[in-house]
């Protein structure tokens, strides 16, 4: 049986990888948003506060980040996946990962499982 040439095998590993951060986000009961891979549906749980009167955790609330609302990754941004282009409801929104982190969000099919 032939190799694949080495650019050939690169990119079937680069896919393998993508299916199996998919497959891990759809199994994990929870996970934060900066970590939910791009175009897999999820649902809000919460956003952690970092203090009393946290003011970024507030104004995520603010911007629809509750619990309930569906929310999709649909973009990184080219340095360092910076910034990230989410989107809840029909309304998308540019955050920073450390911003994105706090929101925890629970996957479309983890969310069947008991």
């Amino acid at each position: 049986m032939s190799e694949l040439p080495r650019r050939e095998a690169a990119t079937v590993e680069a896919i393998d990888e993508l299916e199996s951060d998919a497959v891990l986000a759809r199994c994990a009961p929870e996970l934060k948003l900066s970590e939910l891979p791009r175009r897999l549906p999820a649902t809000v749980e919460a956003v952690d506060d970092h203090g009393p009167g946290d003011v970024i955790a507030r104004r995520l609330r603010e911007l629809g980040f509750v619990a309930g609302e569906r929310v999709e990754v649909m973009a990184q941004g080219p340095f360092a996946a910076e910034p990230l282009l989410v989107q809840i409801g029909f309304t998308r929104f540019a955050l920073r990962r450390s911003e994105a982190a706090r929101v925890r969000v629970r996957t479309e099919s983890a969310g069947v499982i008991a």
